[in-house]
């Protein structure tokens, strides 16, 4: 019998013969080359995956049917059926992503030589909820709906020495696992599906969050607040502190998310926070995830003594109401996710206003006319209306 297979198809325009290359043509040259490393290794699999590329320019009848409106786009196809991909494009990253995709919503383990393997195999980019003891029944709904977020399983049968390698003495219980954190909490229920739920949405991030693009597009299905440090170097001494204190805040406070990012690691983003060379870090603000955030008045910044004191006396002016509300300067947090940052948003910029400039040129010299869908090369301009339009919603596309 012939292995299952499933097909990531790569919508993409072939502009490589171009003698010039603007940034998202650039963006889609990278995407091609992150899926060629990954290629080999999907096809590997046990259930194979077989990555596929398509000229959507070439090819226009087929990128309409599955509603292509921008390059590049990923559909991934599972016994036929296609989804939006919208997973993390690291290639590594990329793999794990779509082990799990394909994978059994709940593994059953019968073993501690499987339990260990079921581990070592998930990875270290996504959490494991592992039931001890727990009927596969009583989660296999919320291992569906957050089956893009997470590894599910339930062990059967299992030695002492797993019970002390996860930390728990009676069943049935429930292990969270952050493995790149070396993390793990257990609950013990109730495990009716509301107290259920709300224990894995709790513990989907680990206690201090660092905050790139790949984590953005986790967070943007939470509703919870999220108390963001910035500091200049996420990988200094001073800020290693920090995020050891930060944890044992986090783990009082599961109401709210703990995240933290370095200006060296992400200066656009944390120049949406009003941060600047000027600015005494590290700051702490409470943001939405979105638009709007959060100063605590007298309680921005942290100072290097007695950590712990300042943080508690942050959250305490949060819960109280003493802030001040912001909006972020520049791009919202959607527009974070999809963007590239840095060079790209400048294109993007200068794009926009160059093609309104053309617009408006073109307004002045022909009445407009409606219906029409006419090329309109003026001045000298190989750039049509349609191109331009086409090429502004290739820069929106999600990376």
């Amino acid at each position: 019998m012939l292995p299952l297979i499933h097909v990531l198809l790569l919508f993409s325009s072939l502009l490589s013969f171009s003698p010039s290359i603007s940034a998202s043509q650039e963006h889609q040259f990278k995407v091609d080359g992150k899926l060629d490393k990954a290629a080999p290794v999907l096809a590997g699999l046990k259930q194979p995956i077989i990555v596929a590329k398509i000229d959507a320019d070439k090819y226009k009848r087929l990128a309409s049917k599955h509603e292509i409106d921008g390059y590049p786009t990923l559909k991934m196809f599972i016994h036929g059926v296609p989804s939006d991909y919208y997973g993390p494009r690291k290639a590594d990253l990329l793999v794990q992503f779509l082990k799990k995709f394909i994978a059994p919503d709940v593994a059953i383990l019968n073993s501690d030589s499987a339990i260990s393997e079921f581990v070592d195999a998930a990875g270290t980019h996504f959490p494991i909820f592992m039931g001890f003891g727990l009927n596969e029944s009583v989660i296999s709904n919320l291992a569906v709906k957050y089956k893009k977020k997470a590894w599910f399983s339930v062990a059967k049968d299992f030695s002492d020495a797993i019970m002390t390698k996860y930390d728990f003495d009676k069943v049935p219980a429930l292990a969270s696992i952050h493995t790149a954190q070396k993390e793990q909490s257990i609950f013990y229920g109730p495990f009716e599906e509301q107290f259920l739920e709300n224990c894995i949405k709790q513990n989907l991030f680990p206690l201090a969050l660092p905050i790139n693009e790949d984590t953005l597009q986790l967070l943007k299905d939470d509703d919870r607040k999220i108390v963001l440090s910035i500091v200049q170097d996420e990988a200094d001494e001073k800020s290693l502190g920090l995020i050891r204190i930060l944890k044992a805040a986090a783990s009082a406070n599961r109401d709210l998310i703990f995240g933290y990012v370095g200006v060296k690691q992400w200066e656009d983003f944390t120049e949406s926070f009003e941060v600047d060379k000027k600015t005494k870090l590290p700051k702490m603000i409470v943001w939405d995830g979105n638009e709007k955030y959060f100063s605590i008045i007298g309680s921005e910044s942290i100072e290097e003594t007695d950590i712990g004191t300042q943080i508690s006396r942050f959250l305490e002016d949060y819960r109280e109401g003493n802030v001040i509300q912001k909006r972020i300067t520049g791009l919202s947090f959607i527009d974070f996710i999809g963007s590239q940052m840095g060079i790209r948003l400048v294109f993007m910029i200068i794009f926009v206003v160059a093609v309104m400039i053309l617009i408006l040129t073109i307004g002045k010299e022909e009445p407009p006319r409606v219906g029409r869908r006419d090329q309109v090369d003026h001045g000298g301009s190989s750039v049509s209306q349609k191109e331009a339009i086409e090429l502004l919603r290739a820069t929106d596309k999600e990376d």
